[in-house]
């Protein structure tokens, strides 16, 4: 009798090992089709200008902030510099590490490091610190609202809510829930109270969740195609707009508009002469002005629409 269970549950294993073969073959099979398939279609044309080129000359970029009311924040290299609606610089401020995101809410701006989160007013003066709040952290990203803060960990690989006091309210991305983060790209934006766009970078997606935690719905596939998103690891960086999102990847060096659903709208930049490997940090206040920082070259490229 024993015998023959342990052949039954060998065969088991055998046929679950073929049928795991069999569905990755036609799982790569229809990825290699659609992939020749927009390989025959020719790419949209990039519908936005560079209107303008800003110099970082305070260090390596690394980031932008735009508000409705024409301010300008970039970050780099241990510093913030805030520039006025005429692109002239207003002041700077040192911070004691490399900043990798800022965010702007009211007269606060939020600025992350590795580990650290630094909050300065509108006169460049740093009026608190958060952090630090894990041992391997690498922040990624920082986004505020009216009520929270939420900030991309991509060396715990989890997205952290927090009150304004900088307490940790909750986190998305234990254990029932991990995310695939390949590389420091991982990129989280709040959108109203509740709500929190999240790029699963490893999955090509960009995931929606409520702040509580709950996952709602996501959108993205891997591929070249406009809607697509190529690579190992994006969208690296993007905006929530009106009237969707704006995304910037790494791999294949682009920009691009897609819909509220995550559809394709059209290109602010595919046929450029950025660094492939190294994506643009992007804001935008209006959606009729995008600001991008280049880390390759620490310029801030300002894009209209044609």
């Amino acid at each position: 009798m024993n015998k023959k269970l342990i052949a039954l549950g060998s065969l088991l294993i055998i046929l679950t090992f073929i049928g795991y073969i069999v569905v990755d073959t036609v799982s790569s099979d229809k990825n290699t089709r659609r992939e020749l398939e927009e390989a025959k279609v020719p790419p949209p044309s990039d519908m936005w200008n560079i209107y303008r080129v800003i110099d970082s000359d305070d260090g390596p970029l690394t980031s932008v902030a735009a508000t409705l009311d024409g301010r300008i924040f970039l970050g780099g290299d241990s510093y913030i510099t805030k520039y006025n609606h005429d692109f002239s610089k207003i002041w700077v401020t040192k911070t004691p590490q490399k900043i990798n995101s800022i965010t702007i809410w009211n007269d606060t701006l939020f600025a992350a490091s590795d580990d650290m989160i630094y909050l300065i007013n509108n006169s460049g003066t740093i009026i608190s610190e958060w952090g630090p709040y894990e041992a391997k952290s690498i922040i990624t990203s920082i986004t505020a609202g009216r009520r929270l803060v939420a900030f991309a960990d991509a060396g715990v690989k989890r997205v952290f809510i927090l009150d304004k006091k900088g307490e940790v309210l909750s986190m998305i991305g234990l254990s029932e829930s991990q995310f695939i983060i390949p590389s420091p790209y991982f990129d989280v934006a709040l959108f109203g109270d509740n709500t929190l766009f999240i790029a699963n970078t490893g999955y090509r997606r960009i995931e929606t969740w409520t702040t509580e935690g709950k996952f709602i719905e996501s959108f993205g596939y891997a591929g070249t195609a406009p809607d697509a998103f190529c690579g190992c690891c994006n969208p690296a960086h993007f905006v929530v707009t009106p009237e969707g999102f704006i995304t910037s990847e790494k791999g294949i060096n682009r920009i691009k508009k897609l819909d509220a659903g995550g559809r394709f709208v059209e290109y602010i930049s595919s046929k450029n002469n950025f660094m492939a490997s190294v994506p643009l940090d992007i804001s935008t206040a209006d959606s009729k002005m995008i600001y991008a920082a280049n880390p390759a070259d620490s310029k801030l490229y300002i894009f209209t629409r044609k």
